[in-house]
């Protein structure tokens, strides 16, 4: 249950005092120069927390989908207020500094949405997210405040084509590896740059965005089926939107923390899993249950994550994307199918009032292609999978998409940045069999645990896919593919046994048996821990040098600490 603090009567007084007391006279001054009489104050004041930005096309629609919220909460009686947070591209700042803004930004939006509601102290609000982090952060800020809320997802981008067969973004990262390598002409890297991303909306397949954005239905704090329409279907979403807005300003929604349950973020976890989902997942649920004071570890999720079946075909493991799984009935089949198989919780709350399992009763049957059956899954066993041993005493992500390779051993070759292992990539110095470790990239190292797609997708472009493993303390797009492992914890600069890893020495992953282990006397090992020195911080000053201070390990879902 949530506590309230010692500033929560002073809120209610000044809510209560808004409409008509001379106390307030002044915040009514400028509601009257927005156009809103007084009057309707005493009605439900809804936040409307946008992540517009035309920095990226993912979040483009956000503006008009904003409109229309407030539009549903003028409807239902309510006065709409909407505002902005920031949001940064994860493919713009793809393979470059800029991507140590990312996982940094879910942080400052959370708490943009949290201060503003500290500020204006809404009865309720819409949160519209998109690109990677937005949603995660929306739900953290909501944990926060605890008040009804719905979360709307502003959608996926249709695919592109690209000689004849369907093309992503993902496609995109690993033509220039194949680029790079001379082995793809320039022209044809262009001709797929241009027709990759025909439009609006998060990436394509089931990556990051996409992932959370189903992960918000089997939470219930979205509307059932909302998730996957398409982002420039903007009738559709609009109509999505109002309905949002209409519903949180009826005031029958439940408040956050009723939706934000254990029960709840373990069912968002098995659809990550069943969905072919990101490991992004893993840090984002261990956060937001951190933020609603919810008991979840990291054991618990990969425990969710080991007895489910993948039984949707999406991209980057299956064939398919997101608007193809709206066609074939969108996230209620998956949610109705794993319900009926005891993996989900049906009994839950949603913000539209029924169950989750009544919300989704009547989806369709699985089609056998697009998404299948429990008891004909694609695959039997989720492709995220939780590794412990030497070199990750605290824990680390496996993934295992767009291959049947679940076990590697090989040489050690040790780059301390995301940078130096791109560029022997491009230098060919790779070899089969190498295990590429790649440290100093975690949520304090980096700062700010960066995504390695560019790695991955240079080690797929050059025809290394099959036969070389990533190990990092930094963390994987939704886009990568192959065996790849992430999240080691504890990170290098913080005396994790990552940081002491020599070249040539042998390691092991092995994804069956959840084992990720260094071949060096526990003697030796100890020795060389005892003796390690982190290497001085990357940056000194701003807000990378703050987060870097206080971001707590990516074990527990990398949030900053009090």
């Amino acid at each position: 249950m949530h506590q309230p603090d010692e500033l929560s009567e002073e809120r209610r007084s000044a809510r209560a005092a808004l409409a008509r007391d001379v106390s307030r006279a002044g915040a009514r001054a400028h509601f009257r120069a927005m156009g809103i009489d007084p009057d309707r104050l005493d009605g439900p004041i809804v936040g409307i927390a946008s992540m517009w930005t035309a920095t990226m096309p993912c979040n483009l629609n956000h503006r008009d989908l904003a409109d229309a919220v407030a539009a549903g909460v003028e409807r239902a009686g309510g006065v709409p207020l909407t505002f902005n947070t920031i949001a940064v591209s994860d493919n713009q700042s793809q393979g470059t500094p800029g991507m140590r803004a990312s996982l940094v930004s879910r942080e400052l939006i959370a708490d943009s949405i949290e201060l503003m509601d500290v500020a204006h102290d809404f009865d309720a609000l819409v949160c519209i997210v998109g690109c990677d982090k937005t949603a995660p952060a929306a739900l953290m800020a909501l944990a926060r405040v605890d008040k009804p809320a719905v979360v709307l997802f502003s959608g996926p981008m249709r695919a592109g084509r690209w000689h004849g067969e369907r093309a992503t973004i993902q496609e995109v990262w690993e033509a220039v590896g194949a680029a790079r390598r001379g082995e793809l002409p320039p022209a044809d890297l262009d001709e797929l740059e241009r027709t990759a991303c025909p439009g609006p909306g998060a990436c394509a397949g089931n990556f990051t965005a996409t992932t959370m954005g189903l992960a918000l239905e089997f939470l219930g704090i979205a509307p059932a089926g909302t998730a996957m329409v398409p982002a420039d279907d903007l009738a559709a979403r609009r109509a999505d939107a109002e309905r949002c807005g209409a519903l949180v300003a009826g005031q029958g929604v439940p408040r956050a923390r009723e939706l934000l349950t254990r029960s709840s973020l373990l069912n968002a976890m098995t659809g990550i899993a069943a969905s072919g989902g990101s490991t992004n997942g893993f840090l984002h649920l261990l956060a937001i249950a951190s933020e609603a004071g919810v008991e979840l570890t990291l054991d618990d999720l990969f425990d969710a994550c080991g007895r489910t079946p993948v039984i949707a075909n999406l991209s980057p493991s299956g064939r398919y994307v997101a608007v193809d799984l709206h066609a074939a009935g969108g996230a209620p089949v998956l949610i109705r199918e794993l319900i009926a198989a005891g993996l989900v919780d049906g009994s839950r709350p949603t913000v539209e009032g029924p169950t989750l399992a009544e919300a989704t009763s009547g989806a369709p049957d699985p089609d056998g292609d697009v998404t299948a059956r429990v008891a004909a899954p694609f695959k039997p066993v989720s492709g995220l999978v939780g590794l412990r041993g030497n070199l990750a005493p605290d824990g680390a992500v496996a993934k295992v998409a767009g291959t049947e390779r679940r076990a590697h051993t090989g040489p050690a070759r040790v780059f301390e940045s995301e940078g130096e292992c791109i560029a022997a990539i491009e230098r060919d110095a790779i070899r089969p069999g190498d295990v590429l470790v790649v440290r100093n990239e975690g949520p304090a190292g980096g700062p700010g645990m960066r995504e390695m797609l560019s790695v991955t997708a240079a080690v797929v472009g050059a025809g290394l896919g099959e036969s070389v493993t990533l190990v990092t303390d930094g963390r994987f797009s939704g886009a990568t593919r192959g065996l790849m492992v992430g999240h080691v914890a504890p990170e290098a600069v913080r005396g994790g046994p990552l940081a002491v890893v020599r070249d040539g020495e042998t390691i092991t992953v092995d994804a069956d048996a959840g084992v990720l282990h260094l071949d060096v006397d526990p003697a030796e090992l100890d020795a060389r821990l005892a003796a390690y020195t982190p290497p001085p911080p990357r940056v000194r000053r701003g807000v990378l040098a703050r987060y870097a201070r206080l971001v707590g390990s990516a074990s527990e879902g990398a949030t900053l600490t009090s």
